[in-house]
């Protein structure tokens, strides 16, 4: 049966992981061309502990690239973190690895 509040968990760490970028960059205001590789660094294995599943940097960085586009592709009813975490889990949970 699969946990319930992994979604909200995943959103959280998600959050996480921008405030600490953010912090990281602040002289930046957050910019940071390649945000997805630093992403990538501190979530592999805080992500992959509550997947389950050991992940790649380069699994991290393929997988937020292709949701940050389809997050501002459109306009979405719900915040990023929840988007992500929501299609993470879909990605996760359906592909054998």
């Amino acid at each position: 049966m699969p946990d319930s509040s992994l979604p909200n968990q995943i959103a959280d760490l998600l959050q996480e992981t921008a405030q600490a970028h953010h912090q990281a960059y602040i002289e930046t205001d957050g910019f940071d061309p390649e945000w997805p590789l630093w992403y990538a660094k501190y979530l592999q294995e805080k992500l992959g502990r509550l997947l389950n599943h050991p992940l790649t940097q380069s699994e991290i960085v393929y997988h937020i690239i292709r949701l940050d586009k389809a997050y501002t592709s459109k306009a979405q009813r719900i915040t990023w973190s929840d988007f992500y975490a929501k299609e993470i889990i879909l990605e996760f949970s359906t592909s054998h690895y």
